[in-house]
C-alpha cells in the first residue's frame, strides 16, 4: 500500500496484487484489460464504476476513476483479460525530493501499453483526500469508503463561487444549511446573506442568524434605483413610456428639493453656485419624499392645457399613491413623507455590520408582495456588491440565492433584467471586492449558462432531466465529466463534488443534521411531518384573510399625518387652524402639495362624492 514515506511509488505498487494492464490510451482516458470477477469475491476487490484504480508509470502512480466496464467480445478462450475497464485519469501520486508522498491533480506522465494497474486502497484514498489546506472543513463521507471524511477547501470554494444543483426532494436545503454552518465556522469574519424564497431556513442557524421579513425590515423606497422603483410602481409590469419619462425627470428634482430643505445643499455646493446648481443623478441612493415627488408632478400637470397630457400625469400620481397606501408595501413607504437618511442603519442591519454574534441574515421572501420580489432581490444584491466595491473588500460577504433560476433565467426575455444584472455582476466581479456567490437551483437547464459558468465548485445531486444533465456537463471542466451519467442513481443526501473546492471529483454523502436544524417551511408549522394539523376554524380563516390583505402589519400613516409628524407641513394643514398664506417657496424647491388631495384620499368614496369632491353622473331626468 502507498504510505507517506520516502519509498518510490513503483516499489510500493509492487507490494499490491496486480489486477490488469493498460491495453489502450486516448488522451486523458485509458482502457485496462481485467479478468472477469467472481460474484463471490470480496467487495473491496470488485471492479465496477465509481472506483479508483492506480497505474504505475515510472516513479509515479496515476489515479483514474472507472466510468465504464464491459466484456471483450474478441477475447479468446483461456484469455486472462476478458473484460475492459474505462478510466478517466484525474491525478497522480508522486514522491517529492524530501521523500514525502503527495497527490496532485492533472497528469504529467501518461501510461504506455502493458503498464501495470492496481486497486486504490484506503491508505491511498486518505492521501488523496487528506485535509491539507488551512481552511478545510468536513461536510460528509466518501462513497468509496465511509470511514474517510469528505472535505472541501472553503477559501477556494468561496473565492470562485459555488452552486448546489439537484431535483426536488434530494436534500439541497439540508446540504446548504450544512455548508453554511461549516463556512461560518471556518471563516468567522464572513457575513452571509441568504435569500430564502420559501421561508424554510429561519430556524436552521439558531442565534447565529437574524431573520428579516416584511414585519421587521425597513427598506425605504429611495434606496431603489430607477428601474427598480418603476417595477414597484407598475406592479412588476413594463412601465408606460410617457409615465416613465415623467418619473425620470422629477425624481432627481425631488432629491434636490429634499437636500435643500434639510440644509444639505449649502454644505455640498461650490462657492458662488446657486441653489439651482444642486443636481443628483437618477440612481444615486439619497433620500427624497413622496410628497415632494407628487408636488412636482402636480405642478407640472397644472401647467398643461391638453387634457390627454394631464391624464397621463393624473394616472401616474394615482399609481404612486395606490402603491404607497398599500399596507403590503409598508416596509418601503411607511415614512415616505418624513424623510431621514437611514442608509447606514439599513446596511448595518442587512449585512450584519458589525455582526454582534449574528454573522448571518436570512431574508424571508415569501411574505413580500410577489410582484415586487424581483425588485427586492435586485436592490439587495446591488447594494451587496456596491458595499464591497466602495469598502475595498473590507466587509467579506457571501450571497446565497435560493431558486436561482427564478432570477437568472436562460431566456433573457423572462424575469427582471436589473435582478439579472445585479447577480451577474457579483458572479463576474464580486470576488475582487470580497463579495461571493452561492447558487441553489432545481432546474439548471433554466439557469443562465454565463452565470453558472462562473461557479468553479459544483455540488451535483440527483437529476433525472436530460437537459439539466447536458447543461451541467458543459459547465464541468473536469476530465471526470463522465461521472454525471451517475446522477440519476444518486441517493438522497448524496452528491458529486467538482471543481476548485475539492481535491478531485468526489462522490460523497453529506452529514446528517440534527432534527432541530433541518430546513422546513414556516408556513407548514411544526407538525408538518407528523401528519397532524390543527383544526382550521372560522377564526383561522379570518386570520388568513387578514394576512392576505396585508392587515397584520402596523397601520400605515397617511401622507398628511406623516407631514404633521415631521413638522414640515404648512400650518394650514392642521385641522381647525385658521387659513395662513403660504410662505414663498425657495428657488428650486418642490411646490407645496394641495392638502385637499390627502383629505380626498382619506375619506370614503361615497362621502367625497356627496360633498362634491367627485363628480357623479346625474340621474336621468324623466
Amino acid at each position: 500500500m502507498l504510505t507517506n514515506t520516502s519509498q518510490p511509488a513503483p516499489a510500493m505498487a509492487s507490494q499490491i496484487e496486480l489486477i490488469g494492464r493498460i491495453i489502450s490510451v486516448h488522451g486523458s482516458q485509458a482502457s485496462v484489460g481485467i479478468p472477469a470477477m467472481s460474484p463471490e469475491g470480496p467487495e473491496e476487490k470488485r471492479i465496477t464504476v465509481g472506483k479508483f484504480l492506480g497505474v504505475a508509470v515510472g516513479k509515479t502512480l496515476l489515479v483514474g476513476l472507472i466510468t465504464n466496464v464491459s466484456m471483450r467480445p474478441d477475447a479468446g478462450a483461456g484469455a486472462l483479460d476478458t473484460a475492459v475497464a474505462e478510466l478517466d485519469l484525474i491525478g497522480e501520486i508522486r514522491t517529492g525530493d524530501s521523500g514525502t508522498t503527495y497527490f496532485q491533480r492533472g497528469v504529467t506522465s501518461y501510461p504506455g501499453m502493458g503498464d501495470p494497474v492496481i486497486l486504490i486502497g484506503p491508505r491511498e484514498l486518505r492521501l488523496i483526500f487528506q485535509s491539507s489546506g488551512a481552511r478545510m472543513v468536513e461536510v460528509g463521507r466518501l462513497h468509496q469508503d465511509s470511514a474517510i471524511p469528505a472535505s472541501i477547501d472553503v477559501d477556494e470554494m468561496l473565492s470562485k463561487h459555488f452552486a448546489v444543483l439537484g431535483t426536488t426532494g434530494v436534500g439541497k436545503s439540508s446540504s446548504i444549511t450544512l455548508l453554511l454552518q461549516q463556512i461560518l465556522q471556518a471563516r468567522p469574519n464572513l457575513r452571509v446573506l441568504l435569500l430564502d424564497v420559501h421561508n424554510e431556513y429561519g430556524r436552521c442557524f439558531g442565534e447565529r442568524a437574524q431573520v428579516l421579513n416584511p414585519n421587521n425590515i425597513k427598506l425605504p423606497f429611495w434606496l431603489f434605483n430607477f428601474d427598480e422603483i418603476v417595477d414597484v410602481f407598475f406592479g412588476g409590469r413594463p412601465g408606460l413610456e410617457e409615465e416613465v419619462d415623467f418619473l425620470s425627470e422629477v425624481i432627481p428634482l425631488a432629491k434636490s428639493s429634499y437636500a435643500q430643505q434639510i440644509g444639505l445643499a449649502s454644505r455640498i455646493m461650490k462657492p458662488g453656485e446657486g441653489i439651482g446648481g444642486l443636481r443628483y443623478a437618477l440612481d444615486v441612493p439619497v433620500p427624497y419624499r413622496i410628497a415632494d415627488l407628487l408636488s412636482l408632478l402636480d405642478a407640472r400637470m397644472g401647467k398643461l392645457e391638453n387634457r390627454a397630457s394631464r391624464m397621463i400625469y393624473h394616472k401616474l400620481m394615482t399609481r404612486i399613491e395606490t402603491v404607497c397606501n398599500d399596507p403590503r408595501y409598508a416596509f418601503m413607504f411607511e415614512n415616505a413623507n418624513v424623510g431621514g437618511d437611514t442608509m447606514a442603519e439599513i446596511l448595518a442591519t442587512l449585512f450584519r455590520l458589525p455582526p454582534n454574534g449574528k454573522p448571518m441574515t436570512v431574508m424571508q421572501l415569501a411574505g413580500f408582495p410577489s410582484e415586487m420580489v424581483d425588485a427586492l432581490v435586485s436592490v439587495t444584491c446591488r447594494m451587496a456588491f456596491d458595499l464591497g466595491l466602495w469598502s475595498d473588500g473590507g466587509a467579506p460577504l457571501l450571497v446565497v440565492c435560493e431558486e436561482a433560476h427564478r432570477y437568472m433565467a436562460a431566456d433573457h426575455s423572462v424575469g427582471f433584467a436589473p435582478t439579472r444584472r445585479s447577480i451577474s455582476r457579483i458572479a463576474k466581479e464580486g470576488r475582487k471586492y470580497g463579495v461571493f456567490l452561492g447558487l441553489v437551483s432545481q432546474r439548471p437547464a433554466e439557469l443562465d449558462p454565463t452565470i453558472l459558468s462562473q461557479c468553479s465548485t459544483l455540488f451535483a445531486m440527483r437529476m433525472t432531466n436530460d437537459r439539466d444533465q447536458a447543461l451541467l456537463r458543459s459547465a464541468v471542466a473536469d476530465t471526470a465529466a463522465n461521472l454525471l451519467s451517475f446522477l440519476p442513481s444518486l441517493g438522497t443526501g448524496e452528491a458529486f463534488a467538482f471543481g476548485e473546492g475539492v481535491a478531485l471529483p468526489t462522490r460523497l454523502k453529506f452529514k446528517q443534521l440534527p432534527a432541530q436544524m433541518l430546513p422546513r417551511s414556516d408556513t407548514m408549522g411544526d407538525d408538518a411531518g407528523s401528519g397532524e394539523q390543527a383544526e382550521f376554524d372560522s377564526r383561522s380563516l379570518a386570520a388568513v384573510i387578514d394576512r392576505w390583505r396585508g392587515r397584520v402589519t402596523r397601520p400605515k400613516q397617511s401622507a398628511a399625518d406623516e407631514l404633521r409628524a415631521a413638522s414640515v407641513a404648512s400650518p394650514s394643514l392642521q385641522p381647525g387652524a385658521a387659513p395662513v398664506a403660504p410662505a414663498p417657496a425657495a428657488p428650486g424647491a418642490a411646490p407645496a402639495l394641495d392638502p385637499n388631495r390627502f383629505r380626498l384620499l382619506r375619506r370614503p368614496v361615497d362621502e367625497v362624492a356627496g360633498a362634491g369632491g367627485i363628480d357623479r353622473p346625474e340621474a336621468p331626468r324623466r
